[in-house]
């Protein structure tokens, strides 16, 4: 392995796959920090630009796209609390607090140290490991897929808000959203009420710029708008000394990002969960898992280094299905599979065996990116950063336009604008009414894989919903979704309201 590794990077160590790499690492970030955009658009828009490349630096460059749009959604969370996409919403937690604390510049460098840490590590098991746990991942059938859903909704409706019944009601209405559209197993419409736009569902890009970029624009303008010409940023003029990330406060992150990179690895494994629970994961375990979990969501730069570690850390374990089985992790990879079908290469058990010198130039490209990633991400900090110099009375319809267009360019559709406009009028409503945004997303995203598992299970099972608590490896993941339940719904130790800051609350209280 370690002499296809170095004939790997012998490969693509050239000039032009370097080129590539940063070019790819920094359009990246450009696209993931436009609000709604992100690397998913960018990959969209790129790959039949990579058609007359070689295959080795075109598959480099669109990996630099996306582990640099991953980290890149994180800057606008941070600065300005508009996510650039979904899997960076826990980041704006702690990281927007950290803004109007004027320390803007140090949670942005803990959010791109702690990407490149979970994705390195990611990168690595995916190097070492990416056969054997491809099998792993075939062990899971149907009622283990079901098992681990519950156990996820459970988890994000408990920790994403300070009610589990809100929180799973939350939940159940995204799944319930889930399934307009036509059915897939029979194609009969449900709930399209005759409308052509409907027919493939409700656009996830639309939901999730409506309830979390745009709803948080509402907000500001209803709760704020007498002050729209202050400043982003409390001081006018950061303390250079508030700017530094010191190395005992990298170090005090360590357990907890290799626990998100742990948790992002295993998640990107498994084909379909997504680099958005990961990133919730991660941040729920940091926040059971600390000793001052009060701390969470005020400004913690733990908080940042546990969801930038777990969503990074997804980039390279997704391609473990991807390249072993040929089945996507994520959307991103299932881009990249058309990327690998374009350049005459089949994914799947032979992959390895016939191109194998080309896998491992893949692998050794992303381990190349993630050096790009940080000398490129490290450099534009300070360019970023000035965003927070400008008055809301700029940045917030400036933020509107972004968000209108992110909506309307990958679909060309007014109808998905106007869906935009409705989730975000619903997002205004739940946070004022402390139902869980988060929960209502997790459950739209994950909503279609937990119809199919579940229909499966009880196809293949004769309706017998006893299999999920008599099979080996689903037992162990309900059990688990019983005690997190019973723990939300008797715990004695949750903090004040006044000394935790909620994502919905803080959201709400932007700027």
């Amino acid at each position: 392995m370690l002499d296809a590794l170095i004939l790997g990077f012998s490969n693509a160590f050239t000039l032009v796959n370097l080129c590539f790499i940063f070019l790819g690492v920094a359009t990246g970030l450009l696209f993931g920090v436009l609000p709604g955009v992100g690397s998913i658009t960018a990959l969209s828009l790129l790959i039949p630009v990579t058609f007359y490349m070689s295959p080795v630096t075109a598959l480099a460059f669109l990996i630099g796209i996306t582990k640099g749009g991953t980290s890149g959604g994180a800057i606008p969370a941070i600065l300005i609390n508009a996510p650039g996409s979904a899997e960076n919403v826990a980041t704006a937690r702690d990281g927007y607090p950290l803004t109007k604390q004027g320390k803007p510049m140090k949670a942005m460098k803990m959010a791109l140290y702690s990407s490149v840490f979970g994705d390195t590590c990611s990168d690595v098991v995916l190097i070492l490991l990416a056969a054997p746990f491809a099998a792993l991942a075939l062990l899971f059938g149907p009622p283990e897929i079901t098992a681990i859903i519950l156990l996820a909704f459970t988890l994000i409706a408990g920790l994403a808000g300070k009610s589990l019944l809100k929180g799973l009601m939350a939940a159940a209405l995204g799944v319930f959203l889930a399934t307009v559209g036509l059915d897939a197993q029979d194609g009969t419409q449900r709930m399209t009420f005759g409308i052509v736009d409907l027919y493939d569902g409700i656009s996830m890009n639309a939901m999730a710029i409506g309830l979390f970029a745009f709803s948080s624009v509402i907000s500001q303008l209803f709760d704020h708008w007498q002050d729209l010409d202050k400043k982003l940023n409390i001081e006018r003029h950061f303390d250079k000394a508030l700017q530094t990330l010191h190395f005992h406060e990298f170090r005090a992150c360590i357990k907890t990002l290799f626990r998100s990179a742990y948790i992002g690895t295993f998640v990107g494994m498994l084909p379909g969960l997504g680099v958005t629970l990961a990133a919730f994961l991660g941040y729920g375990a940091a926040k059971r898992a600390s000793k001052t979990p009060e701390k969470f969501g005020t400004g913690h730069l733990e908080g940042i280094a546990a969801t930038e570690a777990a969503n990074s850390a997804v980039a390279g374990a997704n391609l473990i299905p991807t390249i072993a089985l040929g089945i996507p992790g994520n959307v991103a990879a299932a881009l990249l599979i058309g990327a690998f079908i374009i350049h005459g290469i089949t994914p799947g058990p032979f992959m390895m065996q016939q191109n194998g010198d080309l896998v491992y130039a893949i692998f050794a490209s992303m381990l190349m990116a993630n050096f790009a990633h940080l000398i490129v991400g490290r450099l534009g900090i300070p360019l970023w950063v000035k965003v927070t110099q400008i008055p809301k009375a700029i940045v917030l319809p400036i933020v509107t336009i972004l968000c209108v267009v992110g909506v309307y360019i990958p679909a060309y559709s007014f109808f998905e604008v106007g869906i935009m406009f409705a989730f975000a009028g619903l997002g205004y409503i739940m946070r004022k009414t402390g139902f869980s945004i988060v929960a209502l997303f997790i459950g739209f995203l994950l909503g279609p894989m937990l119809e199919q598992v579940l229909r499966q299970s009880m196809v293949l099972h004769d309706n017998n919903v006893l299999i999920f608590f008599t099979r080996p490896m689903a037992l162990p993941f309900m059990l688990l979704t019983i005690f997190f339940i019973w723990r939300f719904a008797v715990r004695k130790d949750t903090p004040p309201a006044s000394a935790t800051t909620d994502n919905e609350e803080d959201q709400s209280k932007a700027l």
